[in-house]
């Protein structure tokens, strides 16, 4: 997988982060078949790069609470 640069991306924090600045992800959405995914506490280190269709799995895996409470 070729890895995009993502320094000039739109990043958006997950609906369900609390406001207190605490355990928060964001995700940079639109990218063509990639979700790069981040900590919004550390904008300028590391993102995950998950292909689309892991991250839909991953999302409807975890809203079905196949992964308990966290």
């Amino acid at each position: 997988m070729n890895v995009p640069d993502l320094t000039l991306t739109r990043w958006v924090k997950s609906s369900y982060s609390g406001g207190n600045e605490g355990e928060c992800i964001e995700v940079a959405p639109g990218l063509p078949g990639i979700v790069p995914v981040r900590d919004s506490k550390d904008p300028h280190g590391p993102a995950l790069i998950f292909t689309a269709d892991a991250f839909a799995a991953f999302v409807t895996a975890t809203a079905a609470g196949e992964f308990g409470t966290v």
